[in-house]
């Protein structure tokens, strides 16, 4: 079993490493804004899922192939950043839609694929391999019991950081729009800029990575 300094331990680094906005934590915002707190922790949910895909692919020994291979990392990065571009295009051709509704207490259509798009958005993002397949190892105690269940424990203690500061800025961008929402046309120019975002963050995704 994991021992309780390594989990500590563990809980110090991932605080850093998940702190720093990346791809999914924009992707959030990019959602909370435009469509709302709810909208926005719904893909807060698909984002962990995603996470826990990756940590039990890692668990089984996925991760070290992704570290190891350039050509399956890459395929992971291009996979995530074509859909984050798909999603950015769709954001910006419907922005007009945000100025026609401008009623927040409306039930969100189409929650289940806003979870969904979470998820692909999620699962294949590479800092999350990455920090999975080289922090993730670094914890484990070789005489503390199956390597692998040891690494999904550790990977669930990173989710759950990830979750509690997704969902922060998941509010934080709910209430943003609470906000906007005052201006149904400043919530369209928003909406057409977080698609632009999201496209570009597609873009750089796509054109950054290992150098080896």
């Amino acid at each position: 079993m994991v021992a309780l300094h390594q989990v500590i331990a563990l809980f110090v680094v991932a605080v850093v490493l998940i702190a720093v906005p990346g791809p999914s934590v924009l992707f959030v915002v990019s959602r909370g804004v435009t469509l709302g707190r709810r909208a926005a922790l719904a893909t807060v949910v698909g984002n962990e899922l995603g996470l826990l895909v990756q940590g039990s692919a890692v668990a089984v020994g996925l991760g070290v192939i992704v570290e190891r291979s350039i050509a399956v990392y890459t395929a992971i990065k291009l996979i995530g950043a074509a859909y984050l571009v798909y999603l950015g295009v769709q954001a910006f051709r419907h922005r007009r839609r945000l100025a026609a509704r401008p009623d927040l207490g409306a039930k969100p259509v189409g929650l289940r694929r806003i979870v969904l798009d979470g998820v692909v958005v999620g699962i294949t993002n590479p800092k999350g391999f990455l920090i999975f397949a080289a922090v993730l190892p670094q914890f484990v105690d070789v005489d503390g019991g199956p390597a692998q269940l040891q690494m999904l424990l550790l990977c669930l203690v990173c989710v759950g950081i990830a979750f509690v500061t997704d969902s922060a800025w998941a509010l934080l961008a709910g209430s943003a729009r609470r906000w906007f929402v005052r201006s149904p046309h400043l919530l369209q120019r928003v909406g057409g800029a977080a698609g632009i975002v999201m496209i570009g963050l597609g873009a750089r995704l796509a054109l950054t990575g290992r150098r080896d």
